[in-house]
């Protein structure tokens, strides 16, 4: 079953001509994760290539950084797809209309004041986590009252990746000791989970109705649940047991059962497809960083390659590939007609990705010079997905639908 399936209905709603942002979760989520993706590594770049003044105590530059690409551009991801999954699964019309924007106006709140570094933390934490709750039900109560018990593993994850941001915060204040780490190397790990679990639905049912060519792709329960087992024995050892040599086997051991998973994935026609290769080539360069996991034990100049190859090749590139697709078909557009300036725009995040992991490392006299491109690919990248979307998500869709 696909985790997001195209619905048309109501097609004569009163709404149907009107601006249509507020209309369904994915819309102002994805237009707010694409302008926030652009002006967050738009003002890291002004405070650390060129030493621009940000108030930023309790906590590292670094740190800030992490949080908002993470909990601020990840989570804003999140919401925009889980409210529009969520409807599709049950049949029940999740949050729209004020009810949405003031959800959103919460995580725009919080972007805001994190903006200015920790001069406003108080009421930065307050909106964030008021953001992280909400969310939590409006996604919550539909499976509940629809009774899909299974979908609530999904909203498990966002339970973590909240309880994740409130170690932040409590580290940020002392009270929890590395609480900035745990929430950090938690929401990676986590993010990848989810990664890995919605993209189990999503990308072989797209490939399979995305290529010219009829196939079908093999699909294994024994493997799926192998991998999900894996990566809860990882995620644990890797937050509380922290034994070295058993994070190297459980990362290589999931590196070998993604890959075949990945495998059996493969058609040859997805490479004349951006929106399918982006997410497909995503996923390899998640499985990639498994790989490189297991070595961090024995190597541990490897975090970074790993850290970014997570980030920027997995959460980076398998957001933007699902936001440009879920945006085209649930604005009633035809997904085999995306803009040909997406596919500039996946090119660049890979390429933001080969400049601020492998080349410094093949390269280390000019390793900020590299960093500065990458950060600059990756701005263009997301920009492009900004000029080319805004209209798309401001408009009603184009079959006169809500939605």
């Amino acid at each position: 079953m696909a985790l997001v399936q195209i619905q048309i209905n109501k097609p004569n709603h009163p709404s149907a001509k009107k601006l249509a942002l507020f209309n369904l979760g994915f819309r102002p989520f994805f237009l707010g994760a694409g302008i926030f993706a652009v002006v967050s590594i738009a003002l890291w770049i002004y405070v650390y290539f060129f030493h621009g003044s940000a108030s930023i105590t309790h906590i590292t530059i670094s740190q800030w950084h992490a949080h908002e690409m993470l909990y601020g551009y990840g989570m804003a991801v999140v919401a925009g797809f889980l409210l529009t999954a969520v409807k599709n699964w049950t049949g029940i019309q999740t949050l729209y209309g004020k009810p949405l924007m003031a959800l959103f106006m919460l995580w725009c709140a919080a972007r805001l004041l994190f903006l200015f570094g920790t001069t406003f933390l108080p009421w930065a934490a307050a909106a964030d986590m008021l953001f992280g709750l909400f969310l939590i039900g409006a996604v919550a109560r539909p499976i509940i009252k629809a009774k899909q018990w299974k979908q609530l593993a999904v909203v498990s994850k966002v339970i973590l990746l909240w309880v994740g941001n409130l170690a932040f915060y409590l580290g940020c204040y002392g009270i929890l000791t590395s609480g900035m780490l745990y929430a950090i190397n938690g929401a990676v790990l986590l993010f990848i989970s989810l990664i890995l679990m919605i993209g189990r639905r999503v990308i072989p049912f797209f490939i399979e109705r995305g290529v010219e060519e009829k196939i079908q792709l093999k699909q294994y329960k024994w493997l799926d649940i192998s991998i999900l087992a894996v990566f809860v024995a990882l995620f644990l050892n890797v937050i509380f047991i922290q034994i070295a040599n058993l994070t190297s086997l459980l990362a290589w051991v999931l590196f070998a059962l993604n890959g075949y998973r990945l495998r059996n994935w493969h058609a040859a026609g997805i490479w004349q497809v951006p929106l399918l290769w982006s997410l497909y080539l995503s996923a390899w360069l998640i499985n990639v960083g498994f790989l490189f996991y297991g070595l961090q034990a024995q190597y541990s100049q490897l975090s970074i390659l790993t850290l970014h190859l997570f980030t920027i090749g997995g959460i980076g590139l398998m957001t933007l590939g699902m936001m440009s697709r879920v945006a085209l078909g649930h604005t009633g557009r035809d997904i085999r007609k995306p803009s040909r300036w997406m596919g500039f725009a996946f090119a660049g995040i890979v390429m933001s990705l080969l400049f601020r992991s492998l080349v410094p490392m093949l390269s280390t006299q000019h390793y900020t010079n590299w960093i500065l491109i990458s950060s600059i690919l990756w701005i263009l990248g997301f920009a492009v997905f900004v000029a080319v979307y805004a209209p798309i998500l401001l408009k009603p869709r184009t079959d006169g639908a809500f939605g």
